[in-house]
Order: C-alpha cells, then sequence, then structure tokens
C-alpha cells in the first residue's frame, strides 16, 4: 500500500468496490519518466511509441475528452499522416485490450480514460503532495513540506514521457520538467530555511553544472555557501554566473542575484538566518446568488423533490462520520434529454437556499454540446464570484481546484452544475467541505462520482404530464377535451420538454383546439417532426427531400449511395453516374444544398450513414433496369484500376505489370507529375480498397484483384498496412471460394507483400508458396515470378540463404523471359543479399552495382531508391563505410520524397550500422533512434535489430543501463517471433552482465 500523506489535491476517479471479496489488482500509470502501464506488479505492453504518445496524451487530460482531431495534432502536428485518424483508432483498439474494461472509452468522436482507482497515476499524485506541501509551508510545517515535497520529487523516473514521440508529448515534457525544477527550488529554498545549508551545498553544486543558465539555483547555492561560513566561494558563484550569461546571451544576472551579491559582500546579518514566510491577506468573503429563476410551472415530480432535499438536508445536519459532524452533500440527477432534470435541480435548489447562506453558485457546463466547458474556465468564474482578485487566481486546474476548496472552507454553499459531460468535468469543482453541497445535471448516469447520491429521472406520470400540459395551455381548453389532452401527452411520451413544445404550439395558435393537436400527432410518420426529434423524422425529411430532387439528381443520390468508401471523389463519382466532371460536380452540389449530400472537401463527398442507408433502400426500389446498379460499381472499379495502373507505371517505369492486368473500358485519370500520382493514391486510399472488398462475391473480382496488386504502395507506406492487409485476406478467401486460381495467386502475392512489410516471415513463406502454385497452374509468369521473388526473400530472413538464391535465380529468369526489366533489377539486388549472407561479398557488392545499373537504365523513380539501399547494404558488409553511406544518402532522399516511411526508417538503420562498423556510436545512436521513431520494414523483427544496434551503439558511448535495457525489448521481441537472433543478444545481455560485475 503506498505511504502518503494527507488527503487534499485533485483526486482520480475513484473505482467502486462490490463487496468484501478481493479485488482485482488496480491499474496503475507512469508519465514521470518512461510511459508505462501496470496491473499490480504486472507490466503491461502499452506497444508502440505512437501508441505510448496517445495513452499518454488521454492520462494527461485527467478524464477530460480528446477529439481525434487533437490527438492526431498531438501525435504527428501539422503534418499527420494521410491515415492518421485510422492510426488512432487502431492503438485505441490496442490499448483497448490491454486496460481494464471500461477505462479507455469512446464518446464524441474521441477519446478518454475513465474509472481509474486513487492514485493511479503518478502525476496526480505529485499533483497532490506538491499541493499538500504548499499548505503545510503555509501554515509553518517546513518538516512536513519538506518530506512530502521530496516524496513528490521521488516519483520522477528520468525523463518525463521518455522516448514518446510527438509534439503535445514534446511540449508536456518541457512543462513537466520545468514544473520539476521548481519543486526542486522550492525544497532548496526550504531546505535553507531550516538552517541545512551543509547538505544543500552538494545538490546544489550538481544543479547548478547541469542548469548552468537557471539562476535561481546559483542563488540557493551562495546562499548555502554563504550560511555555511565559505563568503569567498559563493562570491566565486556570482562571478562565474556573470561571466555565463555575459558569454552566453550577452545580459547581466538578474536583479535579485545582484542584491543578494551586495548583500554578502556587506555581511548583512539578516542572510544568516532564515525568514518566514509572509502570511497571505484572506480574500474577502462574498455572498453569490447565481441560481437561475424557478419555473412558475414546476408540477409534479414531489418524489424527487423530497428525496434531493433530504440529501441537501445532510450537508447542514449531523452527518454519518465518526464525529457526527456535517458532510459534503453530492446528488447527481441523470436522464434523456428533455425529461426536465434542469428544472427539477433548480426548483429543488431554490427549496434548499435558506439551508446554504453563504451563497449558491450555478453553471451550465454545456455537457451535451460540442464544447463543453472547462473546469479551468468554471472554476475562474466561481473564485470570482466568491472574492477571489483575478490577480489571484492560479493558471492551472490543479491550483484552480485547490485555492477553491480552500476559499469554500468553513462556509455553507451551494454549487449547481448543470448539463455535465461527465464527472471528470465535474470532479475539480466539487466543494469537498462539509457544510457544501452540489446537485449535478447530466445525460449520463455518473456511477464512477465518488460519494455522490444517483438519481435516475424518468418521464413525467401520466396526471403529472396532464397537468404540465394544462398549466401552459389553459384549463379552459383542456377541461372540455380531457380524452384528446391525454392523447396529446400519451403522443409526447410524457417527456416534460416534448409536452412543453406541444403545449407551447396550442397555445401560440388559438385557433386550434387540442383535438387539432392531437390530430397532427397521431400520425406516426410525422410525430417526431411535429416534435423536432427522433430518427423517425430524419427518416420522414429523407422521403420529403428524395420526393422533391430533378430524376438526375434522385438518380445521382442513389447510385453515389452503393459504393463502400467513406466517401467519394468528384472523378469517381463522375465514373459511377457515367456524367462529364462539370456535370458531375453541378449535380453534387445541388444534393449538399439539399441537406442530402455532405462536403467533406473541396472536391470530395460523402453521406451520413443514415442516408447512404437510405440511398441504397432508393436505389433496391428505384432504379431500373436494376443492372444499372452492378453497372456504376464497374465502372467504379474500372475508373480506380486504370488510375492505378498509371501512378504504378509512373513510379515504376520499365514494370511490365501494368501489361498483365485485367482489360478496363471506363478510363481513369491521367498524371504527368509522380506527386501528384502518389498525392491520389494515398488520398483515395480507403475509398479505393473499400471497393476492392466490395467485388468480392461478383463478375469483377478479376479486376478487384489486380487493382489490390496495383496499389501495392500501399502495403509499404505504413500508414495503409492494415487496411490493405486486411483487404488481401478477404480477397484471397473471395478467390479461393470462386475457385480462380490466377485471382488467388495473384491475391496471395499481394498479402504476402504485406506479411513481408510487418515482418510475418512464417506466413509469408506459405503465402508465397502457394501463390507460386496457383500462378503456375494458371500460366500466369509474371505472378509466378514476384512469388519465387517473394520465397526468396523470406528464406533471406530466415537465414537460408541457398534457397534464397535459389529463388532469385528463378525470379531473375521470369522477369528476363517477360521483359520486365524494373523486376530483372529488383532481382539482382535481392541475389546481393543472398550473395551476402552466403559470405561472398565481392559477389554481393557486383549484383548490387548491376541492379543499380539497370535500374538508372530503365529510368526507375522510387525503386532506384531500393537498389542504392541494397548497394550500401553490401558495402557495409563489406567494409566500405564511406562509400556504404552515400548510397543510403541517395536512398534516403528518394524513400522520402515518395512517402516511403517505412523504408525511410530503415534506411536510417542502414545508416547507424554504417556509422557503428567505422566507430562512430553517437552517430550510429542518432540514426538508430530515428529508426525507431519512424518505423521500419520488417515489423517487430526488425525493431529488435535496430534495438540490438542501438544498445551496441549506447554501449560503446559507456550508457550501459540504456544499452541493457535496449537489449532486453529486442530479446524480447525475438522471441515472441521465434528469432534466430535471439541468441546474438543474449550473449550481449551476458556480456554487459559481466561487465557490470567488474
Amino acid at each position: 500500500m503506498d505511504d502518503r500523506v494527507g488527503h487534499g489535491g485533485p483526486r482520480v476517479p475513484e473505482q467502486r468496490r462490490s463487496g468484501p471479496s478481493a479485488e482485482p489488482a488496480a491499474l496503475r500509470f507512469d508519465v514521470l519518466g518512461p510511459v508505462r502501464a501496470r496491473r499490480g506488479e504486472e507490466q503491461l505492453a502499452t506497444g508502440s511509441p505512437q501508441q505510448r504518445a496517445l495513452l499518454s496524451a488521454l492520462l494527461l487530460r485527467e478524464g477530460r475528452t480528446a477529439t481525434a482531431a487533437e490527438l492526431i495534432d498531438a501525435l504527428w502536428g501539422e503534418e499527420p499522416p494521410s491515415q492518421a485518424l485510422a492510426a488512432v483508432r487502431t492503438y485505441a483498439s490496442r490499448l483497448r485490450k490491454v486496460l481494464d474494461p471500461g477505462v479507455l472509452v469512446s464518446e464524441s468522436g474521441g477519446y478518454a480514460v475513465r474509472g481509474l482507482g486513487e492514485g493511479a497515476l503518478d502525476l496526480t499524485v505529485a499533483q497532490e503532495w506538491s499541493a499538500q506541501a504548499e499548505k503545510a509551508r503555509g501554515a509553518g510545517d517546513l518538516t512536513l513540506a519538506r518530506e512530502v515535497l521530496n516524496r513528490a520529487l521521488g516519483l520522477w523516473d528520468g525523463e518525463a514521457l521518455a522516448g514518446v514521440p510527438g509534439p503535445y508529448a514534446e511540449a508536456q515534457r518541457v512543462r513537466l520538467e520545468e514544473w520539476r525544477l521548481g519543486l526542486l527550488e522550492s525544497r532548496l529554498d526550504m531546505d535553507l530555511e531550516q538552517g541545512c545549508h551543509a547538505e544543500a551545498v552538494s545538490e546544489l553544486t550538481a544543479l547548478t553544472a547541469a542548469y548552468p543558465l537557471r539562476e535561481r539555483f546559483r542563488e540557493l547555492l551562495m546562499l548555502a555557501l554563504y550560511r555555511g561560513g565559505r563568503q569567498a566561494e559563493a562570491l566565486a558563484v556570482y562571478a562565474d554566473t556573470r561571466r555565463l550569461l555575459a558569454e552566453e546571451l550577452g545580459v547581466d544576472p538578474r536583479a535579485g542575484l545582484r542584491e543578494l551579491q551586495r548583500r554578502i559582500l556587506q555581511a548583512d546579518p539578516e542572510l544568516a538566518e532564515p525568514s518566514a514566510p509572509e502570511a497571505e491577506p484572506a480574500a474577502a468573503a462574498v455572498r453569490p446568488a447565481q441560481l437561475p429563476a424557478n419555473v412558475p410551472d414546476f408540477t409534479g415530480r414531489s418524489s424527487s423533490v423530497k428525496e434531493l432535499s433530504e440529501v441537501l438536508a445532510g450537508a447542514t445536519e449531523g452527518g454519518d462520520g465518526a464525529g457526527g459532524g456535517r458532510v459534503m452533500a453530492v446528488s447527481a440527477l441523470a436522464g434523456i434529454g428533455g425529461v426536465g432534470k434542469t428544472t427539477l435541480a433548480v426548483h429543488v435548489a431554490h427549496r434548499a437556499r435558506p439551508a446554504f447562506p453563504d451563497g449558491q453558485l450555478y453553471v451550465d457546463l454545456q455537457g451535451a454540446g460540442a464544447r463543453a466547458a472547462d473546469p479551468e474556465t468554471v472554476l475562474g468564474s466561481f473564485l470570482r464570484a466568491l472574492g477571489t482578485a483575478d490577480s489571484a487566481i492560479p493558471d492551472s486546474l490543479e491550483d484552480r481546484a485547490a485555492l477553491y476548496r480552500s476559499v469554500l472552507d468553513g462556509r455553507r454553499v451551494l454549487v449547481l452544475l448543470d448539463n455535465a459531460r461527465d464527472a471528470a468535468q465535474v470532479r475539480p469543482l466539487l466543494p469537498g467541505t462539509e457544510g457544501c453541497a452540489a446537485l449535478v445535471t447530466s445525460r449520463v448516469r455518473m456511477v464512477d462520482l465518488a460519494g455522490a447520491h444517483l438519481v435516475d429521472l424518468d418521464v413525467m406520470s401520466p396526471d403529472e404530464a396532464l397537468a404540465l400540459f394544462t398549466r401552459i395551455v389553459g384549463e379552459e381548453r383542456v377541461v372540455s377535451e380531457r380524452e384528446a389532452a391525454l392523447d396529446v401527452v400519451a403522443a409526447c411520451g410524457f417527456l416534460p420538454l416534448a409536452i412543453r413544445i406541444a403545449a407551447s404550439r396550442l397555445a401560440a395558435r388559438r385557433t386550434w383546439t387540442v383535438s387539432v393537436l392531437a390530430a397532427k400527432l397521431a400520425d406516426e410518420r410525422r410525430r417526431l417532426d411535429e416534435l423536432q426529434a427522433g430518427d423517425l423524422a430524419v427518416k420522414a425529411t429523407f422521403e420529403l427531400g428524395y420526393g422533391q430532387l430533378e430524376p438526375a439528381q434522385a438518380r445521382a443520390f442513389r447510385l453515389l449511395g452503393l459504393a463502400d468508401g467513406p466517401d467519394i471523389s468528384l472523378a469517381a463519382a463522375a465514373a459511377v453516374l457515367d456524367l462529364p466532371p462539370e456535370d458531375t460536380e453541378d449535380i453534387l452540389e445541388s444534393l449538399v444544398d439539399t441537406s442530402l449530400l455532405e462536403s467533406a472537401a473541396p472536391g470530395r463527398y460523402r453521406f451520413h450513414d443514415l442516408v447512404r442507408l437510405y440511398a441504397r433502400a432508393c436505389a433496391e426500389r428505384d432504379e431500373w433496369p436494376p443492372a444499372e446498379r452492378d453497372a456504376a460499381l464497374s465502372r467504379l472499379l474500372d475508373f480506380y484500376l486504370s488510375t492505378a495502373a498509371g501512378v504504378y507505371a509512373i513510379e515504376r517505369p520499365g514494370d511490365r505489370l501494368v501489361d498483365h492486368l485485367e482489360a478496363t473500358e471506363y478510363p481513369g485519370l491521367s498524371f504527368t507529375d509522380g506527386s501528384a500520382a502518389l498525392d491520389w493514391l494515398y488520398s483515395e486510399a480507403a475509398a479505393l480498397l473499400a471497393c476492392v472488398r466490395q467485388a468480392a462475391g461478383t463478375d469483377r473480382l478479376r479486376r478487384a484483384v489486380d487493382l489490390l496488386w496495383a496499389s501495392g504502395d500501399l502495403a509499404e507506406s505504413g500508414a495503409n498496412s492494415h487496411q490493405y492487409e486486411a483487404t488481401a485476406v478477404a480477397m484471397c478467401a473471395a478467390t479461393q471460394t470462386a475457385g480462380d486460381p490466377r485471382a488467388e495467386g495473384r491475391a496471395q502475392n499481394a498479402l504476402t507483400s504485406v506479411l513481408l512489410v510487418s515482418g510475418r516471415i512464417q506466413r509469408a513463406a506459405l503465402e508465397s508458396r502457394l501463390a507460386m502454385e496457383r500462378a503456375t497452374a494458371a500460366g500466369d509468369p509474371s505472378a509466378a515470378s514476384l512469388a519465387a521473388q517473394d520465397r526468396g526473400l523470406a528464406a533471406l530472413h530466415q537465414r537460408q540463404y541457398a534457397d534464397g538464391k535459389a529463388f532469385f535465380d528463378q525470379a531473375l529468369e521470369g522477369f528476363r523471359a517477360t521483359g520486365n526489366g524494373l523486376c530483372e533489377a529488383a532481382a539482382l539486388c535481392n541475389l546481393s543479399r543472398a550473395y551476402m549472407g552466403l559470405g561472398n561479398m565481392a559477389k554481393a557488392v557486383e549484383f548490387a552495382q548491376q541492379g543499380l545499373a539497370v535500374h538508372i537504365a530503365v529510368g526507375s523513380t522510387l525503386r532506384l531508391a531500393n537498389a542504392y539501399y541494397a548497394l550500401g547494404v553490401a558495402l557495409t558488409s563489406a567494409g566500405r563505410d564511406t562509400e556504404a553511406l552515400a548510397q543510403f544518402s541517395e536512398a534516403l532522399t528518394i524513400f522520402a520524397e515518395h512517402r516511403q516511411r517505412l523504408w525511410v526508417g530503415t534506411t536510417h538503420f542502414r545508416i547507424a550500422g554504417a556509422h557503428l562498423s567505422a566507430r562512430r556510436p553517437a552517430q550510429a545512436a542518432q540514426h538508430a533512434e530515428q529508426a525507431l521513431a519512424m518505423g521500419c520494414m520488417g515489423g517487430d523483427r526488425m525493431r529488435g535489430n535496430v534495438l540490438t544496434l542501438l544498445g551496441r551503439a549506447l554501449s560503446l558511448l559507456g550508457q550501459a543501463g540504456r544499452a541493457g535495457a535496449c537489449w532486453r525489448e529486442a530479446l524480447h521481441l525475438y522471441e515472441e517471433n521465434s528469432a534466430p537472433e535471439a541468441e546474438e543478444v543474449r550473449a550481449l545481455l551476458a556480456d554487459g552482465s559481466k561487465s557490470s560485475c567488474t
């Protein structure tokens, strides 16, 4: 159990106890060092650096929701990858599997971490202890203050958020480091106040060396030296500071430091004794009265009023504590929108005013809207209402919450927190003081709000509903049509908001009778339209809008809804409709004007999910002849395949794959610029792959597989690999079901490529063997040669170099037979790798040079980088490091231009290897770190290689601890993948252990 002091400061949510039986170990998270998650003593796998960046961003929001856009900005900043949103969702899904159920929640298009136990986050604990230390210091108890502050500082385990990438993590690292240094300064200041001068000198000496420009440390060192009788050394510190500031910044020491030097020179007797802190002036008490006006026609709810009033009375009468004193009462009202939560809470609060003579606070937290109120802002408003001067209101949420509770201490105040989003938004706003109370309304049931009395507000009873309707409309109109009035409130579902809407409409129309209103609401298809709520109204609105479309608009609405992609470009929509782009744009923009289509971005359109379903239902019902539905999807597939083939040709001149694709009838886009071609491919990735999957089980299957084949760059990009793999798996199953060996072989080729990228070598070997068998049986030489090449790559990873050479020879023969120069060059480069494994470095360099020459001859762009890379690897193995680095530099430039993130990372790994071979460990470590941050081809196994190399570099730099950590992580990755490199790392760890003992 943690030995922690006091109970003040901000708290994390408490988990409810279900009974006396043993509870599962609680989750604990660390961010004041490497980001870690633990369940009891078990260390949980938090995944990749990007995944840890997502976890830390959510933890640092202390339960508040982070939108997907905020998380993308936090992880990647201004240049996120094209599939950043998909990546965020993947990271969240993986974390959700590791953490306890209900901890990582999705809401409002974002994510939040909720339901953690008290003290679950080391930062929260540090904040609590810091606040307690300040309180103890203010009370004059320096011994306790120092002890608690030391506990807070002890929670740091190196650099905060260590190894976590992204601009948000970097900004938080800076913030947390500045806070830590501030805490250190505060604790050292208290050390000196208690006369611990000698002990402080050594620590301050180290700190001034580590942070030479931080003047406060130097000021404290001067004071400690002086009080220890070392006046000359104290003055020497000042002289050194003045020289350093002049040289580094061109400035003089700040006034406080100069004044301290003067006082030391004059032997000021007051410097010899600590000075007691001055007491802060108390803020003037103010009595706020912020409750909204009571609703004059409040009706019913007598049992709820009684229940809530009794709970509030518990804050002012004897409580259940050991001392029989008063307690802070919290009631949380939950219910659907329109059920009358605010009306009831305001009514109860007004009834309870006499019990809270020191005031009532109110805020609408806007939790049901897109921009919920920030607790920091609310606390600032509350503090001002309680008489706190603006200059005395701190900046951070934690400090404001602490001051808020302090201001309320000893006062009896009622706080009404209306329309709350969740418990995390509410916690900082609770008084936390006996004699005070809080009423909370929300659409969610706050089971994680510790100590709260929960009230679920249901719809009104029939009698209460009729009474409310009568009070608004008038008794005279209702008495004569009581049955019709009962029909109205029943049609409203006894929901107070709906009753108010219906009654107000009737009250404003003196010519209507209650029966007229009842008749309008009796039509179920129109009822929710009349009341402005519900999905039935949405459907009725769709139907009305569709019925008003011109024939061309209606056809476009129906056919565009057939496509599975998340959105559709103007050019793709033109293919679906078989219209010129100009006419297509006119129709789509007119649909946007009717709200039946959304403009996702310039030139891109999307349906709301429900609208899409409605559009498909219309296509099933109205499109004639029915074959036009299949024709529209066929044109879309042709468009994607034709365009992707053109992009492939631009990226790989000399590669004859495009000559062996299925024929298309509808044309695609043409590009002359390689960058624009890649822009199209990556922006269309989700829609393109959705089109491939949608063709499974249709006569479009072969074209769909070829589209997957032609868009293979998506497998290597990193951002689209998972989506590409899922599509390849689906198409393998579809081609097997269809009994089409030609399509099956090509689908397995596509799957093999992404398996090799992710480092799943055994499965890649199996799939490439099957692909080769299917392609050979189908008489498909291009696919057979590619499968042979993939089998060779899998053999290289398994260190079966002779087998790899045989497969590459077979692939080379096939490529030459089909005149595929680019693939021939790739096979030569791969043969270089095989010869390298066989120990023939001269042959390795020779074949890599041949491959590079062919690449240059055919004018390839992206794959030319692979040739430079292969030659660099061969030269490194031959000990020609300088030449190798020149080749890697060429490769790195091309890979970066073509947005091949994983290849960029892999090249950094190879550059690191060349630097290490040349005994330049610092440069090797730098490039290895970049490889880890970017990711590499080969998945976890390649990550293990990078970590192994980084460990070697760090070991040469004398950083044995970090080296050992890298090797241990690499060993874990190797063991998980049954990689033979594990033995090498075990040897490194054993040698490191021996070295550390000598």
